[in-house]
């Protein structure tokens, strides 16, 4: 066992041990609190470049079961947990959680007092962060944290995926997608053409969509200004479309809105989400630092969900144009009634 540190930019070190691979990387550390899923934390394209602590004390248990992955692979800088399980229990299991690490190049470290972590970048806000053999680490302050290449992350050729029961041609513009997205159209009998985010809405259009859905993904969405401009260019198009996640962001954008930053940001599968007309709450699964300013919404559009807890953007009907968004995953829904109806709305609108 070697001891190595997470050292903080505000000067706090945090002490633990090293598992997975052996490299020191810099990141912005953040926390999720979800208790299950660990697996689809680990490859959620979301989490590119960030150093991610989990707030539940054990990992590992259950082991690597690719079946449960959200993308290839996993896009983290870091992985920071309190307890590293060894010898995983689940006869789905392939192997270890260090190992499978080890595998794919990503460093962990056990053995961190996550509680104390977690209320300090609570309290002080998400920041950069280092894991090194030394407490002495010192950080590379050119290199961006917040602004991953999303051509590294994204699909790197145009595919498509027909269910035997194909009426629907979907869109699905990559800017770092998880499986059950694709999963969620197929099951609703919708071929699935993937495109990479640097694809042009020439391109996407050239594949004669029923319909286009702009996936979620890392980063700062002002960061992604091509891509911005050319959802803008799809919307004009006419043809149904749904934002979620990054995706949400960037058509947020695409229309003159703007997005900010948040301390810490959601990051579970507990985030509350109010339906502005009806008032019924939806427990989503959410992971992401950005969000869409409700004080600079055109009056075009029309704010369909806000976060119970703190009142941000998580939800948008746009009227000039027949397409709506929302921040959480409604394919990654805490029930059976949270989310997938959203799918079947934008069903709808390719209906009629």
């Amino acid at each position: 066992m070697r001891k190595a540190y997470l050292v903080l930019e505000n000067g706090r070190i945090f002490e633990g041990i090293r598992f997975g691979a052996d490299t020191e990387p810099e990141g912005e550390a953040v926390f999720t609190t979800r208790m299950t899923g660990y697996l689809q934390t680990l490859t959620d394209p979301a989490c590119a470049g960030q150093i991610v602590v989990q707030t539940f004390p054990l990992i590992g248990n259950y082991g690597v079961i690719p079946a449960e992955f959200a993308s290839p692979q996993p896009q983290l800088a870091a992985y920071v947990v309190r307890e590293n399980c060894k010898k995983p229990s689940n006869f789905r299991s392939e192997g270890s959680l260090d190992a499978y690490l080890k595998q794919c190049g990503v460093p962990g470290l056990c053995g961190v007092d996550t509680r104390s972590l977690t209320r300090l970048l609570r309290a002080e806000g998400v920041m950069r962060a280092k894991l090194s053999d030394t407490p002495e680490a010192t950080f590379d302050g050119a290199a961006p944290i917040n602004c991953p290449n999303l051509s590294v992350i994204t699909t790197g050729a145009v595919s498509t995926r027909t269910p035997p029961d194909a009426r629907y041609r979907v869109a699905l513009w990559d800017f770092g997608a998880t499986a059950s997205i694709s999963q969620a159209l197929l099951s609703r009998g919708c071929e699935v053409v993937m495109f990479p985010a640097a694809s042009t809405t020439q391109a996407v259009l050239a594949a004669k969509p029923d319909g286009i859905v702009l996936s979620g993904g890392p980063g700062d969405p002002a960061a992604n200004a091509g891509f911005v401009a050319e959802i803008g260019i799809a919307a004009r198009a006419g043809i149904p479309m749904l934002g979620i996640g990054l995706g949400h962001q960037l058509l947020a954008l695409s229309q003159g809105g703007r997005t900010y930053k948040m301390k810490v940001g959601h990051r579970g599968v507990n985030q509350p989400s109010r339906h502005v007309r009806t008032g019924r709450i939806h427990i989503t699964s959410q992971n992401h630092g950005y969000v869409v300013s409700l004080p600079d919404l055109p009056p075009s559009v029309e704010v369909t969900y806000i976060n119970a807890n703190d009142g941000s953007c998580e939800g948008l009907w746009y009227r000039d144009f027949p397409a709506f968004s929302v921040q959480f995953q409604p394919e990654a829904c805490a029930g059976p009634l949270n989310g997938g109806h959203l799918f079947d709305e934008f069903i709808g609108m390719m209906k009629t």
